[in-house]
């Protein structure tokens, strides 16, 4: 069960972190900004599994990896969201952040709690009773987010060979 921030449409890769961090790799210090241009204390107030829901086209913008490694960094368990900007999406793969697609998220307040459950590809708001459906995660995509992104999955396939 976690808490859910909400966002809007279009949400960039400059708002989720500002341009102005990315002159480090350092996962805790982009953890630190996150959001830091919606919000200035954002980071402060999340809790680790807390949940980004926004509308359409998120992530758009740039094509740099840091803003969802910083998401992931923070702490964010999940971003749900209407539609991804195309490199964001497979970006959040990469590094092993999971992301939903639900047209529905309007539905779904700040601060409501929610469930999700991948394996079955359903989406519970505790807060209001109502369930959502999401498209299966790709086989391929799941092994990516469950070996922690793309880095750990292929250090993972080196191992074995």
């Amino acid at each position: 069960m976690n808490k859910v921030w909400k966002f809007g449409d279009n949400i960039d890769t400059d708002i989720i972190i500002a341009a102005r961090y990315l002159n480090t790799s350092d996962e805790n210090i982009l953890a630190k900004h996150i959001m830091e241009d919606a919000d200035p204390n954002f980071s402060t107030k999340i809790d680790k599994g807390d949940i980004i829901v926004a509308g359409e086209n998120f992530g758009c913008g740039s094509s740099r990896e840091h803003a969802p490694i910083a998401l992931k960094a923070a702490g964010i368990g999940a971003v749900i969201a209407k539609s991804y900007a195309r490199i964001f999406y497979r970006n959040s793969f990469n590094t092993g952040l999971l992301i939903l697609e639900i047209k529905e998220t309007d539905e779904i307040n700040a601060g409501d709690k929610l469930k999700i459950d991948v394996d079955n590809g359903v989406i519970i708001n505790l807060t209001s009773g109502k369930e959502y459906k999401f498209s299966p995660i790709p086989p391929f995509m799941q092994e990516l987010l469950n070996a922690g992104g793309l880095i750990e999955y292929a250090k993972a396939k080196m191992e074995q060979k």
